[in-house]
């Protein structure tokens, strides 16, 4: 992994796209909300003009991309249909529901009489993301960071360069309509300025990266600047011998077959040793059908699995139609196999037990336990979110879906008329504390 001062220092063109962003975080952090949700209409109806535009430019990437070879999982995030821009456009307006982050009176007290404490929200200032393909994510992140009073600067993947440009391109003429800085977004297009980027601590807050275990990693270890986001994203269901085998079936194909390139989908299935058998009758030829290769320990092989799993299985995001099976004994192997395994992105249960469910929910340290439901459903959008900048799969918050909460920060604003701490060091007054 590089040190960190082999990362390139800005020159002198970043840096001044840094400013901009800088300063146009600066203006739409003291915006007002209906200006802020104007905004995002603005962008939702710009995005809808250039549809045309946008879609063209994706075609040319996708072919590009055909050509060079890459994964069928980064092709599949790269397609952006019709049908996806105009949820994307969707997105974006109902972002502008949301209720407003910015201003949010967490704390107010008095601390003595006309010495009054307030903790309010406040914008972080400019986020970074760097990601990989999925275009979309331009429109999300983007709508998110307007929302939140913060600027934004983006880069993605080389491969999606033609349509993210066609975005933001759209949503700048949407925030200049509006009346805001366009400068609040900004977009990067070569390799240098994205790891550049990671020396720009006097300029960007916080970075969200999105994308393969090693981008993230190499992130993480290549920059002073905070970093929030997830390496890996592998997601477990486990099947109970108290679970109902349609439900079970249904579920497990769903959290596997939906879009196996989402970092929520499942990798790992396990199964009860007591229903294992007339499951997997039941769900082989239902993944086989599906194209789903799967792949088990001996158990599940002597149960008509054909390929048997390494110790490399169990710690491998696929993000393709592959599946590994294994047969546990109880929930609390089950359980184990989790915390061994698990990237604590979102681990699931299927059973009828509720003392097993809760049992199994409140154990499994993930950003997301979830019950008799599709690991799928673990998404900013799907959570009432509006969208999403990202996962955080780290314990301390922003956990999970990262939304408009994630994208503040707060600070302390003190008012007095005059007071000194002396007055109560020295006993002639005595602290309040009241809440207001």
């Amino acid at each position: 992994m590089a040190n960190i001062f082999e990362v390139p220092k800005p020159g002198n063109d970043l840096l001044e796209k840094a400013d901009q962003v800088r300063l146009a975080s600066i203006k739409i952090g003291q915006t007002e909300n209906q200006k802020r949700i104007k905004a995002l209409n603005f962008m939702a109806d710009y995005l809808e003009k250039n549809t045309n535009e946008i879609l063209e430019a994706n075609s040319e990437d996708y072919k590009r991309a055909e050509k060079k070879g890459i994964s069928k999982a980064l092709l599949s995030r790269l397609k952006l249909t019709k049908e996806k821009l105009n949820s994307g456009i969707d997105g974006v307006r109902k972002v502008g529901e949301l209720s407003d982050p910015v201003n949010q009176v967490q704390i107010k007290r008095e601390l003595y009489k006309g010495l009054i404490l307030e903790r309010k929200t406040v914008p972080v200032g400019v986020i970074g993301v760097i990601f990989e393909s999925r275009p979309d994510a331009v429109m999300q992140i983007s709508s998110l960071a307007v929302r939140s009073g913060n600027g934004v600067m983006l880069k993605g993947g080389s491969e999606a360069n033609l349509t993210n440009t066609a975005i933001v391109n759209a949503l700048q003429q949407g925030l200049y309509e509006s009346g805001i800085d366009k400068n609040a977004i900004c977009l990067l297009t070569s390799r240098k300025d994205s790891m550049s980027m990671l020396n720009l601590e006097n300029y960007i807050n916080l970075i969200i990266p999105r994308g393969s275990n090693e981008l993230v990693k190499f992130i993480q270890e290549n920059t002073r600047i905070p970093v929030l986001g997830h390496a890996d994203g592998i997601c477990h269901l486990f099947i109970d011998n108290e679970a109902n085998l349609e439900m079970a079936l249904s579920v497990a194909l769903d959290s596997k077959i939906q879009y196996p390139a989402a970092c929520n989908s499942i990798e790992t299935l396990l199964v009860h040793k007591d229903i294992a058998s007339v499951f997997l009758e039941k769900a082989i030829p239902l993944f086989n059908a599906n194209d789903v290769k799967l792949i088990g320990d001996k158990r599940s092989v002597e149960l008509g699995l054909t390929h048997e799993a390494s110790l490399e299985d169990w710690q491998t995001e696929y993000l393709d139609l592959i599946l590994s099976i294994k047969i546990v004994d109880d929930l609390d192997e089950a359980i184990s196999h989790i915390q061994k395994f698990s990237s604590k992105h979102t681990d699931g249960i299927i059973t009828e037990n509720s003392s097993t469910a809760n049992k199994f929910m409140n154990i499994v340290d993930s950003a997301g336990v979830f019950h008799n439901c599709s690991t799928r459903f673990a998404d900013g959008f799907r959570y009432g979110f509006g969208a999403e900048v990202g996962i955080s799969t780290q314990t301390l918050p922003p956990r999970g879906p990262v939304g408009l909460e994630g994208l503040v920060t707060y600070k302390y604003f003190l008012k007095g008329d005059g007071n000194i701490v002396d007055y109560f060091s020295s006993g002639k007054a005595i602290y309040t504390h009241k809440d207001l």
